[in-house]
């Protein structure tokens, strides 16, 4: 998931429906000792009840209230609805339309109980841009923004609607790979970082050249997600450093 209505019916009356009103009806003309029941042949129903068994006063008193129930569902929709989008807000990044620290780590949480239970493959790759800093002193932040909305695009695009994409922070990412080795994992952070530094990021015609640092991990049955997340981000500081030297 990159950046993941009912619907409601009501039925008028029915034959059978009709029939049992009719059958009621007829009880109710015999046990007052009256003229024998008459067939029930109305067809127009509300609520079950054949509109010619009610009176103008209770007729009108029914309509009001089915219109109240359907104002209160259509209020109820809309209160959905807005609470989707507000839970969706609460995940996004504050700049990037991808998920937030918050929201990253629980997914991360929902995909190691995945990997626990069927033991299937997953990893998790922790991201630093290299030099981000520069850009920011050299250009402004404006390009700095810039840059991070670019690489979150091309994060996105790099992997499958099933993963998840995640701003850890500053200029750091992460990226959760379900169903996915470590190796693999490995050659498609590989091919992302080979192409950001044959193909940087152009600001007002100039290449904004940064590189990108990168741990891998394998996300295993027992381990705690933070955990996870430290030998991750670990892993991506000790390659940090082999390419600072």
């Amino acid at each position: 998931m990159k950046i993941r209505k009912s619907s409601s019916h009501r039925s008028t009356g029915t034959s059978a429906t009709n029939s049992t009103s009719a059958a009621t009806a007829a009880k109710a003309y015999a046990d007052a000792s009256v003229a024998p029941a008459r067939t029930i042949t109305d067809t127009t129903t509300i609520m079950g009840i054949p509109e010619a068994e009610l009176t103008p006063k209770v007729r009108e008193a029914i309509l009001t209230l089915m219109q109240e129930v359907d104002n209160l569902r259509r209020s109820m929709d809309g209160m959905s609805k807005r609470l989707a989008a507000t839970e969706a807000l609460a995940d996004q990044d504050v700049l990037l339309p991808i998920y937030n620290r918050r929201a990253f780590v629980r997914e991360l949480t929902r995909l190691q109980a995945t990997v626990e239970r069927y033991n299937s493959d997953a990893s998790l790759v922790y991201i630093d841009l290299d030099n981000f800093k520069s850009v920011n002193d050299t250009y402004g932040h404006s390009a700095g923004d810039y840059l991070l909305s670019e690489f979150s695009a091309r994060l996105m695009d790099s992997v499958r609607e099933t993963d998840i994409v995640g701003r850890l922070g500053g200029d750091e990412f992460g990226l959760i790979l379900s169903h996915t080795h470590r190796e693999a994992a490995n050659t498609m952070t590989g091919r992302l970082a080979k192409d950001l530094k044959e193909n940087p990021v152009l600001w007002e015609g100039n290449p904004l050249e940064v590189g990108m640092s990168y741990g891998i991990v394998a996300i295993e049955p027992g381990r705690d997600v933070q955990d996870t997340m430290d030998l991750a981000d670990s892993a991506m500081y000790q390659q940090k450093l082999k390419g600072n030297k």
